[in-house]
């Protein structure tokens, strides 16, 4: 009987002396809320077929984050890369907790190609089949959600920030 007791009392100690893992990253690091920079127009033969809440990345912090640290985006939305010049794009999907759907767009505003339902935390590089300036990436399953395709045009605008001023001041 001695020796339960003292098997027991090992085992709990031991218990009691680890800690619990720690919870994955998502859940340790802040999310990053959605901004509303401006808006997106995806268009088919020139009509508007539905029109986007943006965040705009153009610079190269919000580039290299990107789509990091979100767990999710509000409906109709997207984020918005806006790179200076055309040339064929890589995208990651390595620090990405969300499953995206991402098209590439050339210059002229044209969907080059969409890859859907891009793994999250994958390793493996997201490719344009063709030059592109911008690329949006909106939840995994939007683009079938919404029929969107290689053709279609895109227009976007920023939203112009306004600005008060006191009384006595300069315009």
């Amino acid at each position: 009987m001695r020796v339960f007791f003292a098997l027991f009392a090992v085992a709990t100690l031991f218990l009691l002396g680890c800690e619990p893992d720690p919870p994955p990253p998502a859940e340790t690091e802040e999310t990053i809320p959605f901004r509303s920079d401006g808006t997106l127009d995806i268009l088919q033969a020139g009509e508007r077929l539905l029109t986007l809440d943006i965040e705009i990345a153009d610079t190269d912090s919000a580039m290299e984050r990107g789509m990091m640290q979100r767990a999710t985006l509000p409906d109709m939305s997207g984020m918005l890369f806006i790179f200076p010049d055309e040339q064929m794009r890589s995208f990651w999907m390595a620090n990405t907790p969300i499953a995206l759907d991402i098209l590439f767009i050339d210059r002229a505003g044209e969907i080059v190609n969409i890859v859907k339902y891009t793994k999250p935390f994958s390793p493996n590089n997201v490719l344009s089949t063709a030059p592109a300036m911008y690329v949006l990436e909106v939840e995994a399953g939007f683009a079938d959600t919404h029929g969107l395709a290689a053709g279609q045009q895109i227009i976007w605008s920023r939203r112009v920030e306004t600005r008060s001023y006191g009384e006595g001041e300069d315009a």
